[in-house]
């Protein structure tokens, strides 16, 4: 075996480690709480964040052996490593975390389903309890400041929306992360959010209060066959969602249509799945073609510019796309004429 090709893959072994070492600390609290105790033993640390101490203890070795933490006279404390991966520091490391746990959860479905066929569909994300908490938040530090700094700028509908102090609704809304950056970007908009998890409802209402939009932006279970908005909207939203539905499309756009006032958008941002296929060695979107098969376990599938133009059409809207990230990401708004 080519030594250098060897020694290539154990280093990206390592980095997965340290990633799985990180999202115990972030899950648990343990990083946020050494934070705040400017260094601990691993005993006071176990106390402080309410775990056990024996697991703490070797946490503790694990994180030192990776640089997540340095010890002093016996005191743990963060490295600029360590530190990185709290969930609230600007620019936080925390994603990469969550995704690489969730990401060997999918691979692990993935195998063991390879000789049925079988898909078992949106519950395989509920089937790592402390995944599911982060979900939303991992969304929100991936996603967020893209949304605020190159989307919400650059697609006319949301100012034209804001503009007439009208409703926007969200679909799939998990912590609702994006109807806040919207709202806060754009102050005369009202907002709704919609998912089907308890967990992101709560979260979502939590962090509208934390944001001071709770006036303007509310949130409640339902989706998109449970639409029970009592008024027509403006503006709906389906951030990275429309691809879980794709199978119900017919469905799915009639209803965007008939709850749309005249004028009205829907604002669909998905992957942009390329047409050609030697483009999924590009290291930017060779993460997509590992998570269009764990979409694939789901029931889904990542989506192209032109599927999505011509289920608009197909009711009646007029559709004009928008690509971001040099292309990786695509938005397609669709207007009810």
């Amino acid at each position: 075996m080519n030594p250098e090709l060897k020694q290539s893959v154990m280093g990206k072994v390592q980095g997965a480690l340290m990633l799985n070492i990180a999202y115990i600390g972030i899950t648990n609290g343990l990083l946020d709480k050494l934070a705040e105790l400017n260094g601990a033993s691993a005993v006071e640390l176990a106390k402080a964040a309410g775990v056990d101490e024996a697991y703490t203890v070797r946490w503790c070795d694990s994180a030192y052996a990776f640089e997540l933490l340095d010890e002093t006279n016996g005191k743990f404390v963060l490295t600029e490593t360590g530190n990185a991966f709290r969930p609230d520091v600007t620019d936080s490391l925390m994603p990469f975390a969550v995704h690489s746990v969730l990401s060997t959860h999918m691979a692990d479905r993935a195998a063991e389903l390879m000789a049925s066929g079988e898909r078992p569909g949106e519950a395989v994300l509920g089937e790592r309890k402390m995944v599911l908490p982060w979900f939303g938040p991992m969304l929100a530090s991936m996603f967020g400041p893209f949304l605020e700094q190159h989307i919400l700028p650059n697609v006319p509908a949301y100012k034209d929306v804001d503009g007439r102090q009208g409703l926007a609704v969200d679909l799939g809304c998990g912590n609702g992360w994006y109807l806040r950056k919207m709202a806060q970007k754009f102050p005369h908009m009202r907002c709704i959010g919609l998912d089907g998890f308890d967990e992101n409802i709560n979260q979502a209402t939590a962090a509208a209060k934390k944001d001071g939009v709770a006036d303007r932006v509310s949130f409640q279970v339902g989706d998109i066959h449970k639409f029970n908005i009592n008024e027509p909207v403006d503006l709906i939203a389906m951030n990275r969602a429309l691809h879980h539905v794709w199978d119900q499309k017919e469905n799915v756009f009639r209803i965007l249509s008939e709850h749309l006032r005249p004028g009205g958008y829907a604002v669909i941002w998905e992957p942009n799945w390329p047409a050609d296929r030697s483009a999924l060695r590009d290291p930017g979107r060779r993460a997509m073609a590992f998570q269009n098969l764990g979409e694939h376990i789901q029931g889904n599938h990542f989506l192209n510019p032109p599927e999505v133009v011509a289920a608009f059409e197909s009711v009646g809207m007029e559709a004009e796309v928008f690509l971001f990230g040099d292309d990786k990401e695509m938005v397609i708004v669709g207007k009810k004429v």
